[in-house]
This record gives C-alpha cells, structure tokens and sequence, in this order.
C-alpha cells in the first residue's frame, strides 16, 4: 500500500477532528444535565413547579441530543471505515485483474477456468460483506430512531429522581448524585 498523500493525510485529520468534535459535544451534553439536575433539585426544594417542570424538560431535551450525538458519530465512524473498506476492496480487485492477466499469459488460458472460479468466490464474498455491513447499518438506525420522545414512564422516574434528590439532605455527596445520574443514563439507554 502506497503512503498516503497529503490529501489523503488532510482527510484523515479532518476526520479525526469531526470525531473529536463530536466527543465534546457528547462531555458538554453531559455537563449540562448536571445543571439541569440541580436547576430541577433546587426549584423542587423551593416548590417552583414551573421551573421545575422547565429543568425536566431541559434534562429531557439534553438526554435527546446527547443520543443523536452518539447515533451521528457511530454513523460517521461505520461510515469511514467503509470507505476504508472500499479502498481496499478496490486495490484487491486492481490486484486481482493484474494477477489474472499475468496467469492468462502465462497458462495460455490453461488454468483460465481456476482463475475466474477464484475471482468469483472472492466477489461472492465481497458482495456478502457488503450486505452484511447493509444489514448491520439497518439495524442500527433502526435502534437509533426508537423513540426518543418521553412517555408517562419517563416522566415520574425523572420525577423520581429529582424528588430524592431533593429531598435528601443537604450533606448528600456528589459521589450520591454521580451514582443517581448514573441510573438515570442507564434507565434512558434501556
């Protein structure tokens, strides 16, 4: 494999800067539910129902984007190393077509028959990889687009939530609410 060029070496860091932006999308996410928590807690704890139900709708809105960030950069991730895939795939056949014209010349169309045999179970098997990789691709945007909208479940564990937390005392650690956003990430992720 030939090194790459320097539009090629640009590519790939602008590939990992995307990359990299999105993983700071998904910490900035992150740290905003942590301000929504305690924006809910504290309205609780005061009784201000309309800000509470503003920091659960906000808690709510962040929980949503945080997971299109993911279903984006899984996106972008399976989707360059299928070009990665692709490029290989096609030195393989450039190699193959230059590797049977050698043997074609060199058998006198003799072993012809074992060669094309060969190229077409390797093609079968491309093809198969590629509806695999079809296949795969379905079944994750489909997991991605499962409702994300919240339902009546949703509504009173988040309410749960910020009611233990609110109602805990005021010497509750931050490892306590650590582990409580902790649940919560795996109760949406369910």
């Amino acid at each position: 494999m030939a090194a790459p060029t320097k539009k090629e070496m640009e590519k790939r860091m602008l590939i990992k800067k995307t990359i990299s932006t999105m993983e700071k999308q998904i910490q900035k996410l992150e740290e905003q539910k942590k301000v929504y928590l305690e924006a809910g807690k504290q309205a609780k704890q005061k009784g201000l129902t309309a800000q509470y139900n503003l920091a659960v709708a906000g808690l709510r809105m962040t929980i949503a984007q945080q997971r299109r960030v993911y279903e984006m950069k899984l996106n972008f991730e399976i989707t360059w190393q299928m070009k990665d895939m692709a490029a290989m795939t096609s030195e393989f056949l450039g190699g193959m077509s230059a590797l049977s014209k050698d043997m074609l010349k060199l058998t006198k169309e003799k072993d012809f028959a074992k060669v094309q045999k060969q190229f077409t179970e390797a093609m079968m098997g491309a093809e198969m990889q590629t509806e695999q990789m079809e296949e795969f691709m379905d079944e994750t945007e489909a997991m991605f687009s499962s409702g994300t909208s919240a339902n009546e479940d949703d509504n009173r564990e988040l309410d749960a939530l910020f009611t233990g937390v609110a109602s805990a005392d005021t010497g509750s650690t931050e490892s306590e609410i650590d582990k409580e956003l902790e649940q919560l990430k795996k109760r949406m992720s369910e």
